[in-house]
């Protein structure tokens, strides 16, 4: 399973929060790369409710990790 800002953009209108068979019926239906799908598919499924991408992939950056000043545009 691998992550990617591109893979992970996918779900960024996912209905949140939501279980794993959620996001992967949201995956299909928003036509996300076979890739997306394969990833949620190895999700250790344990009945976990996912509030965000953070969840699913810990190393998802946040505004924080881009060095731009918002003030400035």
């Amino acid at each position: 399973m691998y992550w990617t800002l591109e893979l992970a953009s996918y779900l960024e209108d996912a209905p949140w929060p939501a279980a794993k068979d959620e996001l992967i019926d949201f995956a299909i239906r928003t036509g996300a790369p076979l890739e997306v799908v394969e990833n949620l598919q190895h999700i250790e499924d344990e009945g976990e409710i996912y509030e965000n991408i953070e969840d699913i992939w810990p190393d998802y950056p946040s505004k924080e990790d881009f060095f731009f000043n918002e003030d400035e545009y």
